[in-house]
Order: C-alpha cells, then sequence, then structure tokens
C-alpha cells in the first residue's frame, strides 16, 4: 500500500459531488502500476499524491463544442483573429512547415489550422493539472472510465520516459501543448523533429509541427488528394446516404447515379461521406473524402474537420492576399 499517497481534496467547486470511493479508486490504481510497470513508491506518490477531483472537468466533458450546431461552432473557430494569427504562425515557422511537407506530405496550412483550432497557435493550451482531469474522468465519470484509466496510465509512463516536471497542464480531457495531444497520442505520434533528444509540445514549434504532420501520415492523408466539397441536389430521399456515417463508403458514381452533384470534379470511383451541418443559411451538404476523415481522426466529429479545413482555407487565402508565396 502506498502510506503516502493521498489525495488533496482542496476546497470549494473542486470536490464537489467527489465520489466517496475516489481516493480509493486512485490509490487502487498506483498499486497496479506499481505491479504493472514497476513504478517506485515515491514516483507514484509524487505524480499522483496531488491529483484532485474537479468537478468543473465533470461540467466540461457533458457540454462539448461539438454538440453546439455548425451555425455556432463555425463562429468559434473560423474567425478573423485567427485566421490573421494563423498567417503568422505560419510566417514565423515557414522552414518547418515546408519541411514538415517535404517528409510527410501533409500541408501548411492543414497543420496551422489543427494548432489554430486546438490552442490559438499556443496561446491557450489549458490550465486543468493534466493529473487531475485524468483521475477525475477515469474515476468519476463512468461513462468514459475505461478511456481515461487508460490515458492516465499512458500519462504516467510518458511523464517517465520524456521526464516530466512539475504540474503538467492541459485541457479538461488530458490533451496538452500546442497541438493538445492525449497521453496516448503523444506516446504514439509525437516526434522530435528539431533532433535535440527530447519530444516538447508545449515550446518547440518544430516538435509540434512534426507530431501534427506525423499524426496525419500514420492516420493515412493523401499527398495532394481533396478534402471535401459542397454537394449539390440533396433531398430527403437522400437521407440513407448521410445515415451511412462519418467513414468514406460510397462511390461518387453511386451518388451521382442518385442525382447528387458536387461543386468540384471528383473521380467516379472515389470514395465519400455525405455530411449534413446545419448551417446559417439552413442546411448544407458536404463531400467528405478520404482527407477529410484523416482530419477526423485527430477529433471524431464532422464540424472539427471542417472548421479546420475551412480555416486552412481562409488562411492560404489571408497568406496571398498579404504577400505570401500562394499553392
Amino acid at each position: 500500500m502506498l502510506l503516502a499517497l493521498a489525495v488533496i481534496t482542496g476546497s470549494g467547486s473542486a470536490i464537489a459531488d467527489k465520489p466517496a470511493d475516489f481516493d480509493s479508486q486512485v490509490a487502487s490504481f498506483a498499486e497496479e502500476m506499481q505491479r504493472k510497470h514497476g513504478f517506485d513508491a515515491s514516483s507514484l506518490d509524487r505524480l499522483l499524491g496531488p491529483a484532485r477531483y474537479r468537478q468543473s472537468i465533470i461540467d466540461a466533458i457533458t457540454r462539448p463544442a461539438e454538440a453546439k450546431p455548425w451555425s455556432q461552432y463555425r463562429k468559434i473557430f473560423v474567425t478573423d483573429s485567427r485566421i490573421r494569427q494563423g498567417v503568422e504562425f505560419w510566417q514565423a515557422n515557414e522552414a518547418l512547415l515546408g519541411a514538415a511537407e517535404r517528409e510527410f506530405g501533409v500541408p501548411p496550412e492543414i497543420i496551422v489550422a489543427i494548432i489554430g483550432v486546438e490552442t490559438r497557435y499556443g496561446r491557450h493550451i489549458g490550465t486543468y493539472p493534466v493529473v487531475d482531469a485524468l483521475t477525475t474522468l477515469a474515476f468519476a465519470y463512468p461513462k468514459r472510465s475505461r478511456f481515461f484509466t487508460k490515458e492516465l496510465e499512458e500519462f504516467l509512463l510518458l511523464s517517465h520516459e520524456e521526464q516530466l516536471q512539475g504540474t503538467v497542464v492541459g485541457s479538461y480531457a488530458g490533451a496538452m501543448g500546442k497541438p493538445q495531444f492525449i497521453p496516448s497520442s503523444y506516446r504514439a505520434y509525437a516526434i522530435d523533429f528539431d533532433g535535440d533528444g527530447q519530444r516538447n509540445l508545449w515550446e518547440s514549434n518544430a516538435d509540434v509541427i512534426g507530431s501534427v504532420a506525423a499524426y496525419f501520415k500514420r492516420h493515412g492523408w493523401q499527398g495532394g488528394a481533396p478534402i471535401t466539397g459542397r454537394a449539390r441536389g440533396v433531398n430527403a430521399s437522400h437521407a440513407g446516404f448521410v445515415a451511412a456515417g462519418m467513414m468514406p463508403s460510397i462511390r461518387l458514381e453511386t451518388l451521382r447515379a442518385a442525382g447528387i452533384g458536387s461543386d468540384q470534379p471528383f473521380a467516379d470511383d472515389a470514395l465519400a461521406s455525405l455530411i449534413e451541418l446545419d448551417g446559417d443559411q439552413g442546411t448544407e451538404h458536404w463531400l467528405g473524402l478520404h482527407n477529410f476523415y484523416v482530419i477526423t481522426r485527430y477529433n471524431h466529429s464532422n464540424l472539427y474537420a471542417m472548421a479546420v479545413h475551412q480555416l486552412s482555407r481562409e488562411i492560404l487565402s489571408e497568406r496571398a492576399r498579404t504577400g505570401g508565396a500562394t499553392r
């Protein structure tokens, strides 16, 4: 038993509705980490001792932005300031973005848009101690307990591997750094793109840019391939295509035979999903091709992928307008 392991409960809203068995679950998890991975008691006390239950984390995860309609969601992420800051980030990191595109095939505007949507280019990386976020969700949110218990395990392993020091902060879901990698993604996909021997997603823009590009490449990004386009002629009889889901599974020729066109010349044998969004001017329909689906592997939401895509196009346009290179 880890006698020194005591969850600091704090005061106020941090302990509101704290489950009665929260502390014992943390202690049991610590013992499992000892048995499974050989962590010593002092390391676990350092990593898990400060953990606090936070009701605000439970509140946040139950009202995600992705629950909003597209008309509201878009306004959060595709903004003048985020576009302008994206152009500035691109200009400041042009060589790194070019190197990432050459190695991984992912265009700069997509990498920049991801970082912009996630953290406004590092301006908002989160304020929750990651250990609080993950323990709260692992041991007080039964709906996702298994997932976040695994992420807590990954975080402890990551802390040891990368020698993370002090209080690591991130999102309410435990995502970290400028690109907001959860611990398992950090361990699996983050790369040392500046060659200094460490994968630093907080301070090294090289590692941030390289890691986002590597993530997309590992999830099947196809360089130069299309992402999405507006679908035309969709009506109520096409509801089954929308219901087919997020993964591209419908041949474009099938959609065309059903009377659905597009605003771009996609190949007949390309696979797509049919996406329905609630826009400012009413219902919008889009075709989600392979690379669109790859964006959803970063966040499993068509809203998220569309925000990234549209922000990337706006950044590219603004960069060209202000004298940057065009693509």
